[in-house]
């Protein structure tokens, strides 16, 4: 069903957000081939198992797109249609088996689509509506059974068609698929499982080349006309077919026919049909005796054309043992080549079979049984046209002398793949004109002065993988056109002084994987004119100093040079000036080496470098000097990874500021310098894999950089773990906690502090005990006590609380009591009335509200007592806050203003409400000063809670008692005038 137009914008505007916002120049399963062109992309071994979310982070810029060794199993429907600029798109080696109708949504410019390798065994009619100029379509190594007969109706553009090893049956089903494709020239249909071809409908006339190959086909089935047009025709291996099936076709227009290992029989196939006999491959055709040969020779000699010549001849797999001076003599001229290849020959002497083909240019005997190439000096016959000789993949042992006199005029020459131990010194003698030879992957131990005298032109020579030990003086001498030399694979340890003389036109030379131990810059001086490439891989180069002169102080037009892994523990020591005198050189490799240190001007004479790998080529952590690549300034790739490198500094790496590609895989690095990264404008791709970067703090802004920034590509980003958080990976870790004011932090913090140490005496002075009130109040508020003791004043349990310090507790037991119990008041103290089993502090808040009043008896004793002091600090909150007059204070003894001044709750008490003062020896009549005193106490006790007028009455009758009352001592009175009263205190002082 088709998506409404609601949901599809949603979804590209999702996409397009993702796009552009979410993610950055950083791909979750995918990397960008690093060209800077953002079209280019790889997802190998993606983890995701849904292939929407392998790509759904590329940009829609991407043109060619690669995703292989998947898991996903199911392609859905708009899976790439955010990337509508595809023109190649290879899905092949997944485990595909699904693909919806509309997958290929949107990729109108498509023109490769490669879905080979995986498990797909049907295909809806409609999947390739959408991608209709598609040119080439791959669905080779699939389980498809059938074809629908619409599926490529749309495919109007397609060229080819890749249908090999699958399980196709049904050919006249496949042929109706395909008929209306006006541009189909390509149609293969190898290793299937067809068994005939006949058909309901026509091969477009476009097709020009068909494999059906490896089938099992029985019988053709076709109308004569059904193969008109096709040119490149391949039948083999259906071993069933013979020519009957072919009799009657039209082949006329066939340029190839290839029927190798069927039941053919060739001669009655060229007398039935009207193919061209120069057109047939004639290889696995059972044309192993000379008779066979003869035949074949008489019947293509009575069908070519007026000039008798045919382009080619190729019998490969054909059992030949031998050919005789005679067999070819009938067959028309062959004016191209000649292929025995893969067969039994055992001698080909001088090439006496090719009597007669004195035009042949090129012969191929290659997998055959040659064991010897004899001297051809004498032979009589000579065959000036021929250019190209191959005899590779034999087993020859031995060249003679003037092996290759019958060949004057050859130009390439294969001896390769063979055992050659000797060559004579002679047997490539004659050969002026070859330009390039091939001895490589032979048993040779030697070359000679006169090896290769004659061969003036050639250009090319490959004595790889053989086993020569020594390069004497003038091997070469005569090759003054040869540029390219390679002689890697060998056990070479040694080069004479003069083993290059000659070569003026050097460019290439390979010497790598032998046992070379130093570099001769003398010998490899003489080539400073033409030499452009050096490779001395894996030798056994070794240096114990650092003093060591440059060894390419010479070759200052040398482009390549390769160093790699030098055996068997790597160069080590790399001497200071190395490299001095390469101005010129473009690429240098020294992976594998293991170097302990570079110094600081190892590359100052490489100011042409721009290719430099350098992976594992330090021991352990490597520390890069400052300023190492300060003259590399056209670098633009440099390979580092696994060198231990800690840190990524500009004293390093800021000079390279033409750098494209940087690889720092598998390094020790915790962190980046993004202003480095930042500076480096040219940088677009760097490889971080592996790197222990740290998920904190000092990784923040990097973490924030790598998922916003545009230009620089961070391959497989999303796959870096974090090291120190397991399960954590670097894109995502958290750092809220990171952005914090480091210094605002400080500051604050330290302010407070100070504030609070200036704060906490003057609290601990002040409201030390509004402090201790509250949480001992708090403490009572669950208790059951403290509800009781809210109840209104009729339910007060006692008259007074008593709070005196026990110094003082004889005056409280002898006139205290008496005079107050005597006098039917209730009384609570302390050691008498406490409740068992409860808190000291519960009990004295449970009398301070269960009393009515409080009576505390001031002394100096009691002064210093601190429950004292939390007693009467309880009575004045309950006075203060409850605005009841619950507090009376009685002084034993005289009590200084500076001592009563350090409690300043008392000081305030004494101030707004009234106190009485024990009269002691201070008066002359103690008997009614104390009669006075017992009087104010009880109707203080009998007055109410409340305050406000009764206390008003209470102050004008004292007031008009004092001018009435006669008889009062001096000292009394002097008492009282030394006090401070105001206009709301009132004193009861004994008379």
């Amino acid at each position: 069903m088709a998506n409404s137009p609601c949901r599809e914008f949603i979804i590209k505007a999702t996409f397009t957000c993702l796009i552009k916002f979410a993610f950055s120049y950083s791909f979750r399963n995918c990397m960008q081939v690093p060209d800077n062109s953002h079209t280019t992309y790889r997802c190998i071994k993606p983890h995701e198992p849904d292939i929407t979310l392998i790509v759904r982070d590329l940009l829609s810029t991407a043109t060619n797109l690669t995703v292989s060794l998947g898991s996903f199993e199911k392609i859905p429907e708009q899976a790439f249609q955010h990337l509508p600029n595809l023109s190649s798109l290879v899905l092949n080696n997944n485990q595909l088996g699904n693909i919806d109708k509309g997958a290929f949504i949107n990729l109108t410019e498509l023109k490769t689509l490669n879905l080979s390798c995986n498990n797909l065994s049907s295909l809806h009619r409609d999947v390739f509506g959408d991608v209709y100029n598609i040119r080439e379509l791959l669905l080779g190594s699939n389980k498809l059974t059938d074809i629908d007969s619409l599926l490529f109706s749309n495919l109007t553009n397609l060229k080819t068609l890749d249908l090999r090893r699958n399980r196709l049956n049904h050919f006249s089903a496949l042929v109706e698929s395909i008929t209306h494709l006006p541009s189909l020239t390509k149609l293969d249909l190898s290793f299937n499982h067809l068994t005939t071809l006949h058909h309901s409908a026509p091969l477009p006339q476009s097709l020009a080349t068909l494999y059906v190959g490896n089938n099992k086909l029985h019988t053709l089935g076709c109308d004569a006309a059904f193969l008109m047009y096709v040119k490149v025709l391949d039948f083999s291996n259906n071993t069933l077919l013979s020519f009957q099936d072919f009799q009657g076709l039209n082949l006329g227009n066939i340029t190839y026919l290839r029927l190798r290992f069927t039941k053919v029989s060739i001669i009655k196939l060229l007398n039935y049909t009207n193919v061209r006999p120069w057109h047939v491959d004639f290889s696995g055709l059972k044309l192993k005796d000379d008779q066979a040969l003869h035949s074949l020779c008489y019947l293509l000699r009575s069908q070519s054309h007026q000039k008798k010549q045919i382009p080619k001849l190729i019998c490969q797999d054909n059992s030949i043992k031998s050919i005789k001076n005679n067999t070819l003599n009938l067959c028309p001229s062959i004016t191209g080549v000649l292929d025995l290849s893969r067969n039994e020959i055992k001698e080909a002497g001088c090439l006496e079979f090719l009597n007669g083909q004195n035009k042949l240019k090129s012969l191929r005997i290659e997998h055959n049984h040659l064991t010897k190439l004899f001297s051809c000096r004498e032979a009589k016959e000579k065959f000036y046209s021929l250019r190209n000789v191959s005899f590779r993949y034999n087993r020859i042992l031995e060249v003679n002398g003037f092996a290759f006199s019958h060949t004057p005029r050859l130009t390439n020459l294969q001896l390769n793949i063979n055992i050659i131990a000797y060559m004579d010194h002679k047997a490539l003698s004659g050969l002026r004109d070859l330009v390039t030879l091939r001895l490589d992957n032979n048993l040779l131990t030697d070359v000679y002065e006169d090896s290769f005298e004659d061969l003036i032109s050639l250009k090319t020579l490959n004595l790889r993988n053989n086993q020569l030990a020594v390069i004497f003086n003038d091997a070469f001498k005569s090759l003054k056109k040869l540029t390219i030399l390679d002689l890697g694979g060998n056990k070479i340890a040694q080069l004479k002084l003069h083993a290059f003389t000659g070569l003026d036109s050097l460019t290439k030379l390979y010497l790598d994987r032998n046992r070379l131990k130093k570099i001769d810059g003398t010998l490899f001086g003489k080539l400073n004119g033409t030499l452009l490439v050096l490779d001395l891989q894996e030798n056994q180069i070794q240096y114990y100093t650092e003093h060591t002169h440059s060894p390419f102080i010479n070759l200052t037009k040398l482009l390549d040079l390769k160093l790699d892994a030098q055996v068997p523990n790597g160069i080590n020591l790399l001497p200071r000036a190395f490299f001095r005198g390469l101005t010129s050189l473009k690429q240098l490799y020294l992976t594998n080496n293991h170097i302990t240190g570079f110094g600081a001007e190892t590359f100052d004479d490489l100011e042409n470098l721009e290719f430099l790998t350098l992976d594992n080529s330090c021991v352990g952590i490597a520390q890069l000097k400052p300023g190492i690549f300060k003259n590399l300034k056209k670098l633009t790739t440099l390979y580092a990874e696994n060198m231990g490198i800690k840190f990524f500094s500009k004293e390093v790496f800021g000079n390279l500021t033409g750098l494209k590609v940087l690889h720092l895989n598998r390094n020790a690095m915790l962190t980046l310098d993004i202003g480095l990264l930042e500076k480096l404008i040219h940088l677009t791709y760097i490889d971080l894999r592996s790197c222990p970067l740290s998920c904190g703090c000092q990784n923040t802004e990097l973490q924030n950089w790598t998922i916003s920034n545009q230009r620089l590509q961070f391959p497989y980003l999303y796959n870096i773990i974090c090291q120190d958080h397991t399960g954590s990976y670097f894109h995502n870790f958290d750092t809220n906690v990171c952005y914090l004011d480091l210094g605002l932090y400080l500051f604050s913090s330290t302010y407070a502090f100070t504030i609070l140490l200036t704060v906490i005496p003057l609290l601990y002075v002040r409201l030390y005990w509004k402090f201790k009130y509250g949480y001992y109040v708090f403490r009572s508020w669950f208790g059951e006590q403290w509800r009781r003791l809210r109840d209104q004043e009729e339910k007060y349990k006692f008259d007074a609380f008593v709070s005196y310090n026990s110094a003082d507790e004889n005056w409280v037991m002898e006139q205290l009591l008496p005079n107050l119990e005597g006098s039917s008041f209730r009384l609570c103290l302390h050691h008498r009335d406490f409740e068992l089993g409860w808190d000291i502090v519960d009990n004295i808040v449970a009398a301070v509200y269960g009393s009515r009043k409080t009576i505390c008896v001031v002394s100096q004793s009691f002064l210093r007592s601190e429950w004292c002091s939390l007693e009467i600090q309880l009575a004045s909150y309950r006075l203060f806050q409850e605005m009841q007059d619950v507090l009376l204070l009685v002084f034993l003894e005289p009590i200084s203003e500076r001592q009563v001044s350090a409690y300043h709750r008392m000081r305030k008490v004494m101030l707004k409400k009234t106190y009485l003062q024990w009269p002691g020896g201070n008066c002359s009549d103690p008997t009614s000063a104390k009669e006075l005193f017992w009087s104010q106490l009880k109707r203080a006790l009998r007055s109410s809670n409340t305050a406000g007028q009764e206390e008003q009455k209470l102050k004008e009758d004292n007031d008009q008692r004092r001018q009435e009352k006669t008889g009062v001592g001096v000292e009394e009175r002097e008492y009282f005038l030394n006090q401070t009263p105001t206009d709301d205190a009132i004193y009861y002082q004994m008379p």
